[in-house]
């Protein structure tokens, strides 16, 4: 009875399936509405695609510009505390 129950439901399923499939109205090819709407579609992606290549190297440039200023951080902070020792061996 279970199995009988599973292949109904089965078949049920791939029913409704098929009669979704059929009032969709698929073709084999696009109109012109839908190919002009593709073809808008590729022109935002490459332009979000090359926005986003312009703001990692941003980012890059960024970062290189932060570990150059930490570095020269650190070598006035190693200066500083050097002046100190000669002041304080005086």
């Amino acid at each position: 009875m279970r199995k009988a129950s599973r292949v109904l439901s089965l078949v049920l399923a791939c029913g409704i399936l098929l009669v979704a499939l059929s009032i969709t109205g698929c073709t084999r090819h696009p109109n012109e509405d839908q190919l002009q709407a593709l073809e808008e579609q590729k022109i935002a992606t490459l332009a979000a695609e090359e926005q986003v290549d312009q703001v990692r190297q941003e980012k890059a440039d960024l970062e290189a510009q932060l570990a150059k200023k930490k570095a020269e951080l650190e070598k006035m902070k190693a200066e500083k505390a050097a002046v100190q020792q000669r002041l304080e061996n005086r």
